[in-house]
């Protein structure tokens, strides 16, 4: 039995193999469970007391270098095929196209990088929210138009008629992330908020019921509605050049006061008018304001002591005046001829 042993590890030294099939017929002559090895081993129960241990011995030598000549051709044949692959003839001419970053994802990064310049750190919450974090603690008042199934999209309602903090829904503004950090951190506080929200809207040019946002806060000591339109400036500048203007007009919010809507000059016709700035030269950006008392209180954050402000934008209106993208639909439709135009903004 020893002779048998010492043949097969001479043979197994010098086998070569060239292909997986060459491969596979030497693991089963060799390694499978009806080998030449497996009967070599049911040999060896009958092999007299004084020889099993060099036998033995010898056995599990010759078991372990077909294991190592297995390793090192199956090795050897998979590094052989991926040099076949690269020179292989009937490929493609033309290389694989490489995709590219979707423009609100660009646009997302580059925003978040602006506000991060200026010390904003990142926060993120839920989608699916209940209705006291995204109404509630930001003073909407429970008749308010915004609560209702014509703008909201709830999940389940614990009255059909009146609203109630426990209702669920899906957020239809990432303010909600706000609320979370307020309740979760002491001032001073200067945080954004970028995520996909919901809203039952008509789909168009203008509009979708699908979106995505960055909401802006800062609170803390002394902070001045001055504060915030320099911030907002600095923001503009950075994300559209220096050349751009904006303007800050009156407005509502519930969870602001004062409050404002500020638009920037429509960077698609020039400030010459076209149907995406309605032929007035501007388009609104965001909307912004300080931050109402009754937040701060619902937030247990002191109003006497601390102010702050907050903003709100959508990220597609923002990629439209970049891009001069006259249609957010096309940020939708996964059409490889709107995306393609993106490969270089990586």
């Amino acid at each position: 039995m020893l002779n048998k042993i010492e043949k097969l590890i001479s043979e197994i030294s010098v086998i070569n193999v060239s292909s997986e099939d060459e491969l596979e017929s030497f693991r089963i002559k060799y390694l499978s469970k009806k080998g030449l090895i497996s009967e070599l081993f049911d040999e060896f129960r009958s092999v007299p007391p004084d020889q099993k241990k060099e036998i033995g011995r010898r056995l599990n030598e010759l078991k372990q270098k077909a294991a190592e000549v297995y390793s090192d051709l199956k090795e050897k044949i998979g590094s052989s095929e991926d040099v076949s692959r690269e020179n292989d003839l009937t490929r493609p001419a033309v290389p694989y196209s490489e995709g590219s970053r979707h423009p609100i994802s660009i646009v997302r990064k580059e925003i978040i990088d602006i506000f991060s310049r200026i010390g904003f750190s990142v926060s993120e919450g839920p989608e699916i929210e209940d209705d006291d974090h995204v109404f509630t603690r930001l003073n909407f008042a429970p008749e308010h138009p915004a609560r209702d199934m014509q703008d909201t999209f709830y999940i389940s309602r614990v009255s059909q008629e009146d609203s109630s903090p426990g209702d669920i829904l899906l957020r239809t503004h990432t303010s909600s992330v706000q609320v979370r950090v307020m309740q979760s951190q002491r001032p001073p506080i200067r945080t954004i908020s970028p995520g996909r929200v919901f809203r039952n809207e008509v789909i168009s040019a203008r509009a979708h019921c699908i979106f995505h946002q960055v909401e802006g806060l800062y609170i803390d000591e002394n902070v001045s509605f001055a504060d915030l339109k320099q911030t907002l400036h600095f923001f503009a500048w950075e994300l559209f050049g220096k050349e751009t203007r904006i303007r800050l007009r009156p407005s509502y919010f519930p969870f602001t006061e004062p409050s404002a809507e500020m638009d920037v000059s429509c960077r698609i016709c020039g400030g010459k008018g076209c149907n995406v700035c309605k032929h007035t030269g501007w388009l609104e950006l965001l909307g912004c304001g300080m931050v109402h008392p009754n937040v701060l209180e619902a937030c247990n954050i002191d109003s006497k002591k601390y102010t702050g402000f907050a903003f709100g934008m959508g990220i597609e209106r923002a990629a439209m005046l970049k891009y001069q993208v006259n249609d957010l639909r096309l940020y939708f439709e996964n059409d490889l001829r709107f995306l393609n135009q993106f490969r270089t903004a990586l």
